[in-house]
């Protein structure tokens, strides 16, 4: 059995996808500026059927709309750009369209990567499914690409798999994390939950030394080859649904 399709105020769903105030809305479809199906909208108050099609159908000068509520969109985190609303410096909200910084709900990071960490992470304003790809009971895998300061030393791996290595401050052992060795100094790193600097603190725990991280995996969902850095792509149902997949060995 379908679900049955959920309805919105015109001027409500733009205005919280911002196009601008409830106000500018109305003014919008006094000017002629709104067709839907190729009319021209003359209602602001006017109830839409929130389907999947509607942004192919409903044109704003033109132009389709954006993607309605539960959005997810794909982003090529680069260095030096901080995955918050607040703190100095360039942040990962500035890489948006400016009509995208105005939804509400907000869109938001699904977890972070640190200032000095670049590549994918994804930002949503689904909180059901934010949560769910970071809720521990899921355990979606997260692949980073590490550079080290010292050479392995071939117990690496082993460590890493075994579980249980402890990280300075904390009394939890980490889960079992899966290690790629790929160089002298390079490596692939898996892992099934997300602490505070993880990555990082692993490599200290066992003496050495992160220069360089890149998170290029998440679940089965690798980041586009042609996603350049500071560039961002709206997820397709297929690519969200890569996150919850086995990621291919």
């Amino acid at each position: 059995m379908s679900r049955p399709v959920s309805t919105a105020r015109l001027d409500r769903l733009l205005a919280n996808m911002g196009y601008g105030s409830r106000r500018d809305i109305g003014l919008m479809t006094k000017a002629g500026w709104i067709t839907l199906d190729g009319e021209i909208v003359r209602d602001e108050a006017m109830r839409v059927r929130l389907e999947a099609d509607l942004p192919d159908r409903l044109l704003i000068r033109g132009k389709k709309l954006d993607p309605l509520p539960g959005m997810v969109i794909m982003v090529h985190k680069p260095l030096g750009v901080t995955c918050s609303r607040k703190e100095a410096g360039t942040l990962i909200y500035d890489l948006l369209p400016d009509r995208w910084r105005a939804r509400d709900p907000a869109l938001s990071t699904v977890g972070r990567l640190d200032k000095e960490t670049s590549g994918l992470i994804l930002m949503t304003d689904d909180g059901d499914l934010l949560h769910k790809i970071i809720s521990p009971k899921h355990h979606v895998p997260k692949r980073y690409v590490v550079t080290l300061d010292r050479p392995l030393n071939g117990t690496e791996v082993a460590a890493f798999a075994a579980g249980g290595l402890m990280l300075d401050g904390e009394t939890k052992p980490l889960l079992p994390a899966e290690l790629e060795v790929t160089g002298e100094r390079s490596a692939m790193l898996t892992l099934h939950e997300g602490r505070y600097h993880q990555v990082r603190r692993m490599f200290a725990a066992i003496g050495n030394h992160v220069t360089a991280l890149h998170r290029d995996q998440i679940g089965a969902l690798g980041l586009p080859e042609d996603l350049e850095a500071r560039s961002l792509r709206v997820m397709t149902e297929d690519d969200v649904a890569k996150v919850f997949a086995v990621p291919a060995k």
